[in-house]
């Protein structure tokens, strides 16, 4: 194919040797959890954004998946803004309030429907019949998730059920501009109305999580669970055999062995849960989650820094933008997302 660039793709740095599955017993995924935990707890968070939304939805399910109390870094954090004053101004400032609307389910207390309140008065004034646009001009894949699993949480706390149906709303038609019919697959983006054909292993862990957080509200919305399953199924066929998918999980020639750790964390969460609801073969989804987060384990460090994890990332016009993103930084989405696999293959193991 002319134009290709694999120079990336030919130094790129092998991923270490998977771990057995059956070694992450029940034992061996809590404390690796928290340890991820406060290693996050310890980077410094401190703005009200997406990667730190991850992370504290992330300390939640680890904390119940567990059966330890939450988080007091969850209250601090959350009790600090609020009484300084939420001020979104991105779809990425409302997924620190499926926090808000958690601490609301756990507590009852009116600060943390305030703050739910408050985000979705600010999203409702730029919602209207088409997909939320997360840059002007462009559909990403974060946006399901930073809002849609936002509206989820909010949905089931203040007991809004058209709030989870607005979420599934926003997933299908993002689905509909990103989705591939072919691989089933999804696209980090699109730009000025054009879909860049770049599989972004973050993009399709984002859909995953925010289909599974719908279905798990609402099992009976078929259209999300056939989606759901189409990915699902597409992600499994280009799985690598160590488990950590490519940054783009199609195996393209210039990301091909650049592996992402934050990616496959989301995805081995989604899997493990869409299992638990049967959304394909129960077995399958099992199979590959386990698989991932074998291929996971080894990258965490005993500090519990997820390892080999990309920053931000902006939308990119080619797939060789994405050979060249740095991953030699700690990042709080791999943390939270770190800890979203940790939990849900916990709470899988547990129940068998």
């Amino acid at each position: 194919m002319t134009g290709l660039d694999p120079s990336s793709s030919l130094y790129a740095q092998p991923p270490l040797p998977p771990v057995d599955p059956a070694l992450l017993t029940v034992d061996v995924l809590a404390n690796t959890g928290r340890r991820i935990a406060a290693r996050a707890s310890d980077m410094g968070l401190s703005r009200w954004f997406w990667g730190e939304g991850v992370v504290l939805l992330g300390l939640l399910r680890l904390a119940e998946a567990t059966g330890d109390p939450v988080p007091p870094f969850v209250i601090d954090f959350v009790d600090r803004h609020l009484a300084a004053g939420i001020e979104p101004d991105h779809v990425n400032s409302l997924i620190p309030g499926a926090a808000c609307a958690w601490l609301y389910r756990e507590t009852g207390d009116r600060r943390y429907r305030d703050g739910c309140v408050r985000l979705l008065d600010w999203l409702a004034a730029r919602t209207d019949s088409g997909p939320l646009e997360h840059w002007p001009g462009g559909v990403w894949a974060d946006t399901a998730f930073m809002a849609g699993v936002f509206l989820v949480h909010c949905g089931r706390a203040l007991d809004r059920p058209e709030l989870i149906t607005e979420a599934a709303r926003q997933w299908t038609l993002h689905a509909e501009v990103l989705g591939d019919p072919a691989s089933g697959l999804f696209a980090h983006g699109s730009h000025r109305g054009e879909t860049i054909r770049c599989f972004w292993g973050r993009a399709n862990a984002w859909l995953a999580l925010a289909g599974v957080e719908i279905l798990e509200a609402d099992p009976s919305l078929g259209h999300v669970r056939e989606r759901l399953a189409a990915q699902l199924t597409g992600l499994m066929a280009t799985q690598p055999s160590h488990g950590v998918w490519d940054v783009l999980v199609d195996g393209h020639p210039e990301t091909r062995g650049i592996i992402e750790t934050s990616a496959t964390a989301g995805i081995a969460a989604a899997l493990f849960r869409a299992a638990a609801l049967n959304v394909v073969s129960a077995e399958a989804l099992r199979s590959a989650g386990w698989r991932a987060l074998g291929g996971l384990h080894p990258h965490v460090t005993e500090n519990g820094t997820v390892t080999r994890s990309s920053a931000g990332t902006v939308l990119q016009l080619v797939p060789f933008g994405y050979s060249v993103i740095r991953d030699d930084r700690i990042q709080p989405w791999g943390q939270g997302l770190g800890l979203h696999a940790y939990a849900a293959a916990l709470v899988t193991r547990s129940c068998r």
